[in-house]
């Protein structure tokens, strides 16, 4: 009995393709939480497929009802061993994007899993079946090795995450005594490279708005009227550049971050190496925030992004003058800024310049940003552990660049939040050609067996009392 067994355990789940038998029948679920039709399969996920599998490993488990409406059903699992052992609350989600079935490339189908040169394709395999999929593989290969667990365990399995996870705050709010724990670790999002184990303690937050202008009612032709009446897509286009530089630098002080970075913040991500793999994009270097390496712009700081711009009819261009413009923009953000600040510093600043006919509106899809410290002890304690594992360098990120719903256990839970990524970040996991690679499959398993197994062991950071 010991943790090098318990490694090997889960790494033969890999090698004697259990592993990708139990996710080729859960890549096959067709769990689109996108489409309002596939709620049958969204509760298939949890009960026919999940669920099982949870009981066969001493899980108690129940499929519960979202408190918002819209919102598709969680799967709250647990297993109890002892009340003074320490507990781990754990999270997956079971739904996925869109499938695009006939983009895919020739052979490949969202839901079904293959293999092809060191990549299993399928919708899910990254973004998060197969991340989930892992942590409960190698929770069984500590369980087979030791017998029992030596910790407690409670789990999360939500199915809407890819429609910004309606429900998950009221459900931690509403099962708050239920879902206590000591610490959340989990898995989503990808490493920072492929080659090395990464860890992150939180996401950085999203703020989406539109602005708009519109001048007039209907077009005019532009032999008639051109040179006399202003164009709104120039006059919006003119406006944007005075929010953010043509280098990718923020310019209105309400849209950056209000304090720097800390030295614990900045000691551990000034020196990481962001890299996409193989079909990752060529970093821009000049873009952003002059000062600041790759890691600071997008673990440490805030960016802003046009996503999207509109003026006239793109698809069918006519030689007038049009009415109407928009874009619909966004801010990615760090702790501790407050979004609350964004539209009003937008107002201030767009007036000052004389664009009051810009009109500003804040959309639904704001998700807040959190961070952990990277000195916390819970943090500290699975860097630990993974380098015992892996015997290499963790990438440590105080927060992902992306967003997750982090908040829903870090504010309303209250815990200390780690998450493991098993993806990387040119994993096309909103996209055709979703997959994983089989490297980092296998190394995933044994860091997490590791992970497990050191929670049984003495010299876990203090359980939290009361």
């Amino acid at each position: 009995m010991s943790r090098d067994n318990a490694v090997m355990r889960a790494q033969s789940y890999f090698d004697d393709g259990s592993f990708f038998a139990d996710l080729e029948r859960r890549v096959a679920i067709h769990s689109e939480s996108q489409e309002p039709d596939q709620s049958d399969e969204l509760q298939r996920y949890l009960a026919d497929e999940m669920s099982p599998c949870l009981q066969s490993l001493g899980f108690t488990c129940a499929v519960l009802p979202n408190p918002v409406s819209a919102g598709g059903p969680f799967l709250l699992a647990e297993r109890m061993e002892a009340p003074e052992l320490p507990t781990v609350l754990t999270y997956g989600h079971g739904d996925v994007v869109r499938g695009y079935d006939t983009q895919w490339a020739d052979g490949l189908s969202p839901w079904r899993l293959v293999k092809r040169a060191g990549r299993w394709y399928g919708r899910g395999t990254a973004d998060n079946k197969g991340q989930h999929t892992i942590n409960l593989a190698a929770l069984k290969a500590v369980l087979d090795e030791r017998g029992r667990l030596g910790f407690n365990v409670k789990l999360i399995l939500e199915t809407g995450e890819e429609c910004g996870s309606p429900g998950l705050r009221e459900f931690c709010r509403l099962h708050r005594e239920r879902l206590a724990a000591d610490v959340l670790i989990a898995s989503d999002g990808p490493r920072l490279s492929p080659e090395r184990p990464t860890i992150f303690m939180g996401s950085r937050g999203v703020f989406n708005f539109r602005m708009s202008l519109a001048l007039r009612v209907g077009a005019h032709h532009s032999g008639n009227w051109g040179g006399l009446l202003a164009n709104p897509g120039i006059v919006l286009a003119h406006a944007l550049t005075t929010l953010v530089s043509a280098s990718g630098k923020i310019l209105v002080d309400g849209l950056r971050p209000p304090t720097a970075m800390s030295n614990s913040v900045r000691a551990a991500i000034s020196d990481l190496v962001v890299d996409g793999g193989d079909d990752g994009p060529e970093i821009n270097p000049q873009w952003g925030e002059p000062g600041l390496t790759a890691g600071e712009k997008v673990f440490g700081w805030n960016s802003f992004e046009v996503l999207a711009y509109k003026t006239g009819n793109p698809a069918a261009p006519v030689n007038a003058i049009p009415a109407h413009a928009e874009a619909i923009c966004h801010v990615r953000y760090v702790p501790p800024t407050d979004p609350k600040g964004f539209i009003p510093a937008l107002r201030r600043h767009l007036d000052e310049l004389g664009y009051q006919a810009i009109e500003l509106e804040a959309l639904r899809d704001t998700l807040p940003a959190t961070r952990l410290d990277p000195d916390h002890p819970w943090a500290q304690w699975v860097i630990a552990g993974i380098e015992r594992t892996v015997e290499t360098k963790v990438d440590v990120l105080p927060n992902l660049g992306g967003t997750l719903p982090n908040d829903a256990f870090s504010e309303i839970l209250n815990l200390p939040t780690i998450w493991v990524p098993h993806s990387y970040a040119s994993c096309s996991q909103h996209a055709p050609d979703e997959h994983i690679l089989e490297s980092v499959s296998r190394e995933a398993l044994a860091i997490m067996a590791g992970i497990w197994w050191d929670l049984g062991e003495a010299g876990t950071p203090a359980k939290t009392k009361g």
